[in-house]
């Protein structure tokens, strides 16, 4: 949970993430700067219009998807979350994704930069039928010898 987060700029985005819904995406946005560049695994885009296209995305990909903050820390206008998305695969099946949100702020305490590392390969694409062994394959051959 994101209880823990003191500083208010960081707990306000943690808070908003943990909320989100497809019908309150106006209420994360107006904590990013109107030019905010926003940027995953799969996307690198700017703007309200453009960052609210990619969550509205995940809504129609995802089933039920749920942001749950952990940890959070901030020094100066930098920022990192630690977080994880849980939804449920057409399926059935429940899914967690891992990964950390960079965030720079500007002077208004708005998100100027919101930079996603998680890596699709260990939580989507491994997961998946035949996709996943070759992902896997591909992981051992570039893994370090034990």
């Amino acid at each position: 949970m994101s209880s823990g987060i003191s500083d208010p700029r960081l707990a306000r985005l943690a808070q908003a993430y943990e909320a989100l819904r497809r019908d309150n995406l106006p209420a994360l946005l107006s904590l990013y700067a109107e030019q905010a560049l926003f940027k995953d695994p799969f996307n690198e885009v700017r703007g309200h219009a453009a960052i609210q296209r990619v969550f509205a995305h995940m809504f129609e990909q995802l089933d039920r998807p749920r942001f749950a903050v952990s940890h959070g820390a901030v020094q100066g206008d930098s920022g990192f979350l630690l977080w994880e998305l849980g939804f449920v695969r057409s399926s059935g099946q429940p899914m967690h994704i891992c990964g950390t949100s960079y965030l720079q702020f500007d002077g208004d305490g708005l998100v100027a930069t919101h930079r996603d590392f998680w890596d699709p390969v260990e939580e989507i694409f491994a997961k998946v039928p035949v996709l996943g062994a070759v992902a896997r394959a591909l992981q051992h051959k570039l893994r370090a010898p034990q």
